[in-house]
């Protein structure tokens, strides 16, 4: 696809999917254990922060804005800047609680006030950026370019997660380690987060493409804006998307496909630190670091990168089945750690690494489909709308899953989970019959 400037993918992709997780983490999982090593009460801290996923979960409702209004290209700025100003101001107005009022476990949360209403602009502006970056790879790459480069886009949003839950948290540990200061430790690793995302952002401004196609609907169609075009447009979104051939089955498969993983990725890391006694492996938590943030990256990455190669060469009908099949490996090799326990750490780490590996490549299968099905005139919103199904999907049965596994034990709930492949194979079937054999292909 032709483009104002001619920018290879190599320039963009990879840092443009790091800046879309890096917020997401920040919101989602940094702020939990910040506000509890601030001392902050579980109860008001689970509260708090779990509200701050609702954006990614509403997003489809000011997705066709986005489409609407100006260039994907400027969403993704203009955000990438409100985000990159959230990090300086949190950084300046992070509370600075005494030792002593730390140690009681009673840090009102009230004390967080500023600190939670700038996550939360970051959380709306994350959202969004998802909305547009997302659209934005459509216009920007053709179908062929979109499946090489899928794998390079999951696994950079990857290597964002190790950032944000591994690299910085051992920043603010340090610091504490070395100052005993926690709130300083927070202060410092987000001013970390600040300077980075700004200097991302700033790259962005130079090195993300501009696509001919890249323009609003209103400003294609050469209408004026008014509040009467935007929610008539709005609606034609949403009636767009539910009246697609297919869209029953479509939103069927998005639910189900990764229900296993929905299931298994909530109680990996338990499992793994859990004692022996109780069916875990009893590993260190540094052991689970090194050999997720190591090995497991390592195959994570080259998941990714060879199913998306493999997705360009196939198309997204040829290599579906394949795909499907790798996702079910993450459940049978926790079915044998469970059921052996091993406790040679090599042995560990082959096992992970096979799941990770299963895992990078099985969902770039996933990833294709969502954009095969938002295929059209709102692409871009049609898309944002698939993610929240792919939320969704998530998030059901991983609110369940701790429950499963107190009631059957860690065996008998990943046994469970490998049951639940069968889920994922009957909704392939399906689909697979119903895709363009040329779809994604060189």
């Amino acid at each position: 696809m032709k483009t104002k400037r001619q920018i290879s993918p190599i320039a963009w992709v990879p840092t443009l999917y790091f800046a879309q997780g890096i917020p997401y983490f920040i919101v989602n999982n940094i702020s939990v254990l910040m506000l509890a090593k601030m001392g902050v009460p579980n109860g008001q801290m689970a509260l708090f922060t779990s509200l701050l996923y609702l954006p990614w979960m509403i997003k489809p409702f000011w997705s066709p804005f986005i489409d609407i209004i100006k260039t994907k290209r400027w969403w993704i700025l203009a955000m990438q800047m409100v985000m990159s100003v959230a990090f300086i101001l949190l950084t300046l107005t992070v509370p600075m609680p005494d030792p002593a009022t730390i140690a009681s476990g009673q840090t009102p949360i009230s004390l967080f006030t500023v600190t939670l209403l700038l996550f939360v602009i970051t959380a709306f502006a994350s959202a969004t950026h998802d909305i547009a970056a997302d659209g934005f790879y459509m216009l920007a790459l053709s179908q062929s370019l979109q499946a090489a480069w899928v794998g390079w886009r999951s696994t950079f949003y990857r290597l964002a997660s190790i950032f944000g839950q591994g690299v910085l948290v051992w920043i603010a540990g340090t610091i504490e380690n070395n100052t005993q200061n926690i709130p300083l430790s927070w202060r410092i690793t987000l001013l970390v987060t600040a300077l980075l995302f700004t200097a991302v952002t700033l790259y962005h401004t130079f090195f993300v493409p501009k696509p001919t196609s890249d323009t609003s609907v209103i400003a294609a169609e050469g209408e004026k804006v008014s509040v009467n075009t935007i929610l008539s447009e709005f609606g034609r979104t949403f009636k767009t998307y539910f009246t697609k051939p297919g869209v029953v089955l479509a939103i069927v498969f998005m639910l189900l496909y990764r229900l296993p993983e929905a299931f298994l990725i909530k109680m990996c890391t338990p499992f793994l630190v859990a004692s022996q006694e109780v069916g875990g492996l009893g590993l260190e938590t540094q052991d689970v670091g090194w050999i997720y943030g190591g090995v497991g990256v390592f195959f994570l990455t080259a998941g990714g990168i060879l199913g998306g190669t493999f997705a360009s060469k196939m198309g997204l009908k040829k290599s579906l089945w394949v795909m499907a099949g790798f996702m079910t490996l993450p459940c049978a090799t926790f079915v044998y750690l469970s059921m052996l326990q091993p406790t040679n750490i090599l042995a560990i780490c082959i096992s992970l690494a096979i799941e990770q590996f299963g895992y990078g490549f099985g969902f770039t299968a996933y990833m294709l489909y969502m954009m095969y099905f938002s295929e059209g005139e709102f692409k871009t919103s049609h898309y944002a709308i698939c993610t929240a199904f792919m939320a969704a999907s998530m998030l059901l049965p991983g609110m369940v899953a701790g429950y499963i596994q107190e009631s059957i034990g860690y065996a008998n709930f990943f046994l469970m989970v490998m049951v639940c492949c069968i889920a994922t194979l009957v909704v392939t079937y399906y689909v697979d019959r119903k895709i363009d054999p040329n779809y994604g292909k060189k």
